[in-house]
């Protein structure tokens, strides 16, 4: 999920800062950015609302935010 390395870094937010947020470890958001894991629906919700983008937007399906 190369966008929400993206979009958090666009926004100036740590990855603590928003791991704390979305109720995760730091650990755990870094392997989201990684591609390491995948994150659950429900996450995947949350981030597109913490953002403010589409969900094709945040998985890479689409450009328009």
């Amino acid at each position: 999920m190369n966008r929400l390395r993206e979009l958090r870094k666009e926004r100036n937010v740590a990855q603590q800062e928003l791991a704390d947020e979305m109720l995760v470890t730091q650990r755990t958001l870094a392997r989201y950015e990684s591609g390491e894991h995948e994150p659950r629906l429900p996450m995947v919700f949350d981030l597109a609302d913490y953002f403010n983008v589409s969900i094709d937007y945040l998985v890479g399906r689409s450009d328009v935010r």
